[in-house]
């Protein structure tokens, strides 16, 4: 935007000049080809010609080269001058001249524009402009310097040369460059988080992609979820809920848990998630006999990788929600890095859990084809003579059994079972829904005002009086 000002402020002074920046582009060789001949005026931006040498054109260069880039020359100069280099060229200037028309937020940069000219040996001055309304000045310092050039009588537009000037521009720099500093040792701090995290994820997906057969790997994901479960809900004695993880095992697996047979007993939750892992195992090993040899290493590293996609992409979008929220908690007085690591930590291990119940949940819903998924099915339906026993028939030296005769298993309950049992009660709640909308219809027809006089009017947010326990808003209020 800058370098399109002063290109307007050129042509008005009837200046012919060339512009160098993103939007000519596609002639940036020809105007760097073109910027060393005698009389022409280049207007550049800080990025654009950046890695390449403006060469001088001819009589650009009044001094010979020979004097400009030997030492020996300049001591072997005529008896009584005593000018140097510098001084000759303030006298009769040559080569590229670089005019800054701002001093920049870094030092860098601005070394970096001053180094564009005198290059290869060739000569070449610089020369920088400071308004006390630019940007650096504004915010730093600019009030100081200005109450002293109103003391000393200056007037607007006067230029100025001093050393304060200097320091003062030179401080300025100094704080911003500081503050930049703070900020990207800040960024890499939160960026080292995600870099740990990433790492091990990535580790974690390279293992899938490397191995050749990782129907292990897939028994490891299985077995580390069973004992993890296990930990959470039943190794603590007082808070113990074996229902829970009844419940969690037979929603996740196709094996049929009770909660009597998960209770610990003195081998602790290890004992019952290994007995848990080995039925887990059974049925899984069942499903894969009756899949293709051929589709199924593909198929379980696709599942796998698959969970690790899915559920990575929902935590990198999560991280950054967090990142831009934890920024509010330095009005508490907490550091907002210490409390992104502490959140960070607690959903990377959710993430993990998240990564292993879903990739479970594929390798037992994923088949290679329809019938081997359909006779596994039936496989599953039969009653097994496998089964978990409670910890009384462990001490009564029952054990985990298999193939018992004296004591035949009860048969599991199925997916089927359950699903139909589910379906029933479905169809029945929606049976008396609909006979009760059928009636206050019916009382609709015969109220003069259109309205079941049974019924009172309802408030939106009131359970709606169809029985079935959401909100008059949500039911059947939505289409009034």
């Amino acid at each position: 935007e800058t370098s399109e000002i002063l290109s307007r402020l050129f042509r008005q002074a009837g200046i012919p000049h060339n512009v160098l920046n993103a939007k000519n582009h596609a002639r940036e060789a020809e105007i760097v080809a073109l910027a060393g001949q005698k009389g022409a005026v280049t207007i550049a931006t800080n990025m654009a010609g950046r890695g390449t040498d403006i060469k001088l054109g001819e009589g650009v260069v009044w001094t010979p080269r020979e004097l400009i880039r030997s030492q020996t020359a300049l001591d072997e100069r005529p008896e009584g001058e005593t000018k140097t280099l510098r001084q000759l060229l303030e006298e009769r200037p040559c080569g590229l001249h670089v005019i800054g028309s701002e001093r920049h937020e870094s030092r860098r940069i601005d070394r970096q524009l001053r180094g564009r000219c005198a290059r290869q040996g060739d000569p070449g001055s610089s020369r920088f402009y400071v308004s006390l309304e630019d940007n650096l000045m504004r915010l730093f310092g600019s009030d100081r310097i200005a109450a002293i050039m109103t003391r000393l009588g200056m007037k607007e537009g006067e230029p100025i040369e001093h050393r304060w000037l200097n320091h003062s521009i030179e401080s300025a720099q100094r704080r911003v460059e500081q503050r930049n500093f703070s900020i990207r040792k800040r960024t890499l701090e939160y960026d080292d988080v995600m870099n740990r995290q990433r790492s091990i994820v990535y580790d974690f997906r390279s293992d899938v992609l490397a191995k050749e057969d990782v129907h292990g790997l897939a028994l490891d994901i299985l077995h580390d979820l069973v004992i993890t479960q296990a930990e959470e809900l039943l190794a603590d004695a007082k808070t113990s809920q074996p229902e829970d993880y009844a419940e969690w095992v037979s929603r996740l697996f196709p094996v049929a848990v009770e909660a009597k047979d998960v209770v610990p007993g003195e081998g602790g939750y290890e004992e019952v998630a290994e007995r848990v892992f080995a039925q887990v195992q059974e049925a899984y090993e069942l499903k894969c006999t009756l899949e293709s040899p051929e589709m199924l290493p593909r198929l379980e590293r696709y599942v796998l990788l698959r969970s690790i996609d899915r559920e990575w992409q929902d935590y990198l979008r999560a991280m950054d929600d967090l990142r831009d929220a934890v920024r509010m908690r330095a009005y508490g007085q907490r550091d907002p890095l210490v409390e992104y690591k502490r959140e960070a930590y607690g959903m990377f291990e959710r993430l993990m859990s998240s990564i292993k119940t879903r990739a479970a949940s594929g390798l037992f819903r994923a088949s290679t084809s329809v019938d081997s998924m359909r006779q596994f099915m039936d496989q599953v339906r039969r009653p097994r003579r496998v089964r978990l026993t409670s910890p009384d028939e462990n001490a009564a030296g029952g054990g985990f059994q298999a193939g018992a005769a004296s004591r035949p298993a009860p048969a599991p309950a199925s997916a089927d079972a359950a699903f139909d049992r589910i379906l029933n009660r479905a169809s029945a709640s929606h049976e008396a829904h609909a006979a009760r909308i059928e009636q206050a219809r019916e009382a609709a027809a015969q109220s003069p005002t259109g309205r079941p006089q049974s019924y009172p009017k309802v408030g939106r947010n009131d359970p709606c009086p169809c029985g079935s326990g959401k909100k008059y808003k949500n039911c059947h209020g939505r289409n009034v």
